[in-house]
């Protein structure tokens, strides 16, 4: 690679971040990804981890705080920028332990292993991202930003891992092109180019079965709406779940009497508990009855110290019968960590008056279906969890059919956090081979293929309700068999590259101290005589000098 001059790099990391960021939602230009990478390699083409390490941090930095602006519009500035350094930090950190893996031998002298190797560095670094601080962060992994893009395919095989290691290989690829076109090697320029388009379309080829195996489900979902965006979208008492009643009233009216075998709404969007309050529990029963169908509802819980962010099964003529408690709160939104230190910063903090407890149980709600005589098992991913793959991967292998998103997006007004989220969400029906529905309170709501092809969606802020009759799935996939193994082998290559690299540098600089000692005892001799001192060639101490001074003879 180019060593360009460090005020450079700067320059090209901040454009590549900036550039990455337009293939996500809600531009969705997903090559940008390809030239985002593309210049975050040219810019460490410096051999110094501190110094990538910068350079990295600096592509973080425009990369995070335009990709979750939406955290400034709901929690305001420190929080925002305080998650976009924190993940600034992991993307620079990325890029030093890079600077030390292409120091081993076989990776520095083979070109071709230079993009795997490069690619392997940056998904484990993102899977950390995914479980550390405070239980992970997973937005903007590069696989989210490809769902209409033919690399979305790749995730059927391990996942979002290897799409956003494809990402990062096509990236580097085009930055081995641009150099070589940059020096003239043609071959080797159009080698690179021709290697990266292979892998965008050989992964087009890759088949994403569609159809049904266990049967079909008529669902319905109701996007209710609330009055106003922002943090004050719940402020005014039994609004919210009077909005979703309405709705289902009128998805009712849509379709013919007993169509329906389940129907969901959002999180949250019973803003009073119908287990504790009985006119709340009214308005669940008179839904239900207008659809004749379980109704599947979030709503919290509160026991005495902790609360419970819970998706209730409502059956017709039984009431509550099943609940699913989150299991992924979200850090400093519903649980506040280090609560003292943290309102410092923010007296947002004290919003949040009873953090929320996570969810033991696997996400999977069985569904009694009359009309199929049995129960459905539908795997229940609510809110952030759609970004953690292990979460999702175990509902699929608990028997889940087909998987339902429902998410509060009301906080984050008209931001892209919603596009964001159901590009998570399509991403997941292609990992696991199911149908999925995301349903929002507000939006952004939608039917998705178990191929990750939108069938049905909805705008932000206005009432809609969704009708589908969804294929029912339960083949896994390659990405459900192959589990955590394709991220763990990252990880242990991760830490073997680095160690190795580490060791090949402390090997050369040795050997280069040991070299320059040789030179200058070499070159000792040359100096001393040019000087008129004596030289190893004068014999040893005693013997006549070239001016002719005798030797002193022995006592």
């Amino acid at each position: 690679m180019l060593s360009p001059p460090r005020w450079l790099t700067l320059l090209l990391a901040v454009v590549g971040g900036l550039l990455t960021d337009t293939a996500f939602p809600q531009r969705s230009w997903w090559p940008m990804a390809f030239v985002g990478i593309a210049l975050l390699v040219l810019a460490l083409g410096r051999d110094s981890a501190r110094w990538a390490w910068l350079v990295g941090f600096t592509w973080g930095l425009a990369f995070f705080l335009p990709h979750i602006w939406w955290a400034n519009y709901a929690v305001g500035v420190i929080p925002w920028v305080a998650l976009s350094v924190a993940e600034a930090a992991i993307a620079g950190l990325a890029c030093a332990t890079w600077v030390w893996v292409r120091r081993v031998g076989w990776v520095e002298r083979h070109r071709i292993a230079q993009p795997v190797a490069f690619a392997i560095v940056w998904v484990t670094l993102e899977q950390l991202r995914q479980v550390w601080p405070f239980g992970g962060f997973p937005w903007g992994r590069l696989a989210f930003s490809q769902t209409d893009g033919p690399l979305l395919a790749l995730a059927s095989v391990a996942g979002a891992p290897l799409v956003s290691g494809a990402v990062v290989i096509v990236g580097f690829l085009l930055a081995q092109a641009v150099v070589g076109f940059r020096r003239v090697q043609v071959l080797r320029a159009t080698t690179a180019a021709l290697a990266g388009a292979a892998v965008v379309a050989a992964a087009g080829f890759i088949p994403l079965p569609t159809q049904d195996e266990n049967g079909v489900l008529n669902l319905g979902a109701v996007q209710g709406n609330v009055s106003e965006p922002g943090l004050g979208a719940f402020n005014n008492a039994r609004e919210v779940l009077n909005n979703h009643a309405s709705g289902t009233e009128e998805l009712a009216e849509s379709r013919p009497e007993g169509w329906f075998d389940l129907v969901v709404w959002p999180e949250n969007s019973s803003d009073i508990n119908p287990r504790v309050d009985a006119d709340a529990a009214d308005v669940i029963d008179g839904a239900v009855d207008a659809v004749g169908a379980p109704l599947l509802f979030g709503t919290d819980s509160y026991t005495e110290d902790a609360r419970y962010n819970d998706m209730v099964l409502w059956m017709p003529d039984e009431g509550p019968v099943f609940s699913y408690s989150k299991q992924i709160p979200a850090a400093f939104a519903e649980y506040i960590p280090m609560r003292s230190v943290a309102r410092i910063f923010s007296s947002a903090v004290d919003l949040v008056r009873t953090d929320m407890a996570p969810g033991s149980a696997i996400a999977v709600v069985p569904v009694p279906v009359a009309r199929l005589d049995r129960d459905v098992d539908v795997g229940t991913i609510i809110c952030f969890e759609v970004a953690y793959d292990a979460l999702i991967r175990e509902a699929a292998l608990g028997g889940a059919e087909i998987l339902v998103v429902p998410t509060n997006n009301a906080s984050f007004g008209y931001t892209q956090e919603s596009t964001q989220q159901f590009a998570m969400s399509r991403l997941r029906a292609v990992e696991h081979g199911r149908a999925t529905v995301q349903i929002s309170t507000v939006g952004v709501s939608g039917v998705i293929g178990p191929d990750g092809s939108v069938w049905q969606d909805t705008e932000l802020f206005t009432p809609a309700q969704l009708s589908a009759t969804v294929p029912l799935r339960t083949t896994l996939t390659i990405a459900d068999r192959l589990g955590d193994w394709p991220i763990i082998a990252a990880f242990a290559l991760t830490l073997l590259g680095l160690f190795a690299g580490i060791a090949s540098t402390i090997g050369r600089r040795r050997d280069e101290r040991a070299g320059a000692l040789e030179d200058a005892a070499q070159h000792a001799p040359a100096e001393a005589d040019a000087t008129g001192g004596a030289s190893d060639a004068a014999g040893p101490p005693g013997a006549a000098t070239e001016a002719g001074t005798p030797a002193k003879e022995p006592a």
